[in-house]
């Protein structure tokens, strides 16, 4: 063979297929690469928390739950006026006294001041249809805004309603609201003035 001096020798096939841009894995850097990878979904399950039983499913019931809420800081009738302040104020105003043509007073109103009993029911279930107020007729409808409330904060909001604004009703207890709801039960239709005022 002629091989001229400015060109190099043909290499080898093998050779000519391994170039600096594609040298093979090692076999020992992949069973690397998936034991860290399997090592780090480990550690991801048992440590996020994300598929553990006791984030999900400690309680056995919605009941459960709520008897392991913290009170917070602060007395009754302040967590009562907070409650109230981002519910209820809206539509009776911050000082009880209601809106014309949206929501009746809360201030000496027999409602308020009357039977724990009734009045508990009305954020349970709502309150539909023609209701006196201080001798003044109202038509509404009212949702049932305290369903979704837990037993200590209806019972908080009830007591700050009776004993504000120069109210000076009893307090109502969570015991007497968790007696009241499970009466209650699964109601979903608002009351009327009549039906509540057959409540003691």
């Amino acid at each position: 063979m002629n091989f001229s001096s400015s060109q190099p020798p043909p290499m080898p096939p093998e050779t000519a297929e391994l170039g600096a841009g594609n040298m093979p894995v090692p076999v020992w850097l992949m069973v690397l690469l998936f034991v860290l990878l399997y090592a780090g979904m480990v550690f991801f399950d048992r440590y996020s928390g994300w598929f553990d039983a006791e984030v999900y499913m400690p309680y056995a019931s919605l009941a459960d739950l709520q008897a392991f809420q913290p009170r917070g800081g602060g007395s009754s009738l302040e967590r009562g006026r907070a409650v109230y302040e981002n519910i209820c104020a809206l539509c009776h105003n911050s000082d009880g006294k209601g809106k014309p043509g949206q929501a009746p007073l809360f201030v000496a109103s027999e409602w308020v001041m009357g039977s724990p009993n009734r009045m508990i029911r009305i954020p349970l279930s709502g309150l539909s249809g023609s209701v006196q107020v201080d001798g003044t007729e109202w038509n509404l409808s009212m949702p049932a805004m305290g369903a979704s409330l837990s037993d200590d904060d209806l019972a908080d909001v009830l007591t700050y309603i009776r004993q504000s604004w120069g109210n000076k009703a009893t307090a109502i207890t969570p015991e007497q609201v968790k007696a009241v709801r499970a009466q209650v039960g699964a109601r979903s239709q608002p009351w009327t003035a009549e039906q509540l005022k057959a409540i003691p």
